[in-house]
């Protein structure tokens, strides 16, 4: 389970744990932040964007993180994404692989070649320069969906155009198929953060002072935040809603903060950057938890506490959030898995471990559960059958 899906679902004991621990609940730390957030203009996503709001955040928080170190100029999470499209033998599956495999390499290149995060230059480059690295994560973006959701990858851009013409597929015309509102929403949010606080913050530091995508000692619940630096941990949000902090926000920093067990990033600060209002909000952790009403005001007990909770068997988080997801769409259909069974696997840290450690039994098991056909997951889970029709079949799309 990911700390967002057990943030959002009321029932898991880790939404329950942190409801009770944080009595003030989020309008203390709502109202400091309204009073930090002076912003002028909102940048809004063009008509091109529609659905795609999700995935140009995804790249605007990664264009950020580079701008910060370029340790890791492509994301492990895209790499993963672009080991799974190759999973099936087919022609369209072969070049999705292919075409990822040249895509790393560009990106790689461009990263260090424009000295992203060399202090001596400004956040920004040339506008074309911008344009091009755009379309190049807007790209990854796509891929890093394979990994997270076979079924939502399926409907990419970047799949229907290799499953019409797997023989006209290659980067070229793949870097060709991001709107180009999309790529001006990206650039846009991009000069916002270089006129910005997050600029300032930027300048003050070193990249070796940075950490892209810190993860936590723990695999019983999947979380990265977006950067630690130099003991502040931050979040990047890319929505237009700039005026509003919403409690699942708050808890989220509260779980990131509390899953650093080891104190790897130092954290002593928590903060929030929203790209469209170029808002940087921060807060020292004592203020930040006195703000939230924490019951225990001392990191180690509190980190303590949440580890025992931590402990649970996985299979009580599903189960609640089964539970919970049955009542949301009001569907009579029966539990996934019975109280001496075990959960489906899931796409958590222990998958993404067993990706980066080579464990080839895990990596056979989670690929079984993200590509087998849609309309089997169907019959067991309705909700995918209303959402996506019982008769779609994801490999017949790429055979």
């Amino acid at each position: 389970m990911s700390l967002t899906s057990g943030i959002h679902c009321p029932r898991t004991p880790l939404r329950r744990f942190l409801d009770r621990e944080l009595s003030a609940g989020a309008h203390p730390l709502r109202r400091s932040f309204r009073a930090r957030e002076r912003s002028s203009q909102v940048l809004m996503p063009g008509p091109g964007v529609g659905t795609e709001a999700g995935n140009v955040g995804t790249v605007i928080d990664y264009r950020l993180r580079v701008a910060f170190t370029a340790a890791e100029p492509v994301d492990h999470v895209v790499r993963l994404g672009i080991l799974l499209t190759g999973s099936y033998e087919s022609d369209a599956r072969q070049r999705l692989r292919d075409v990822g495999e040249e895509l790393i390499e560009r990106l790689q290149e461009t990263v260090l070649r424009l000295q992203l995060d060399n202090r001596e230059l400004p956040m920004d480059r040339a506008h074309d320069e911008e344009e091009d690295l755009a379309r190049l994560l807007i790209a990854a973006a796509w891929y890093q969906v394979s990994y997270r959701t076979s079924i939502g990858f399926a409907f990419t851009p970047l799949a229907i155009a290799a499953r019409e013409d797997p023989g006209a597929f290659t980067l070229d015309r793949l870097l060709q198929l991001p709107h180009r509102d999309m790529v001006a929403d990206v650039v846009a949010q991009l000069y916002k953060a270089a006129d910005s606080p997050l600029n300032d913050l930027r300048t003050r530091t070193r990249p070796e002072d940075c950490t892209p995508t810190p993860t936590f000692p723990t695999d019983r619940i999947a979380a990265d935040a977006d950067l630690a630096v130099d003991g502040l941990l931050l979040d990047f949000k890319s929505t237009r809603y700039t005026r509003t902090l919403r409690q699942a926000e708050a808890w989220q920093l509260t779980g990131y903060l509390l899953l650093d067990t080891d104190d790897r990033y130092r954290i002593d600060t928590v903060g929030l950057y929203l790209s469209r209002s170029g808002t940087l909000a921060s807060w020292p952790v004592e203020e930040y938890l006195y703000l939230l009403g924490a019951c225990r005001r001392e990191i180690p007990a509190f980190r303590a506490a949440f580890t025992e909770l931590l402990e649970v068997d996985a299979a009580s988080f599903i189960g609640d959030l089964h539970n919970h997801l049955r009542q949301q769409f009001v569907l009579p259909y029966p539990s996934p898995f019975t109280s001496d069974s075990h959960p489906p696997p899931l796409a958590g840290n222990e998958d993404q471990q067993a990706h980066a450690n080579g464990d080839d039994a895990l990596k056979s098991q989670h690929l079984q559960h993200c590509h087998r056909p849609v309309h089997a997951r169907a019959s067991r889970y309705p909700c995918i059958a209303a959402a996506t029709g019982s008769g779609y079949n994801l490999d017949q799309d790429f055979s």
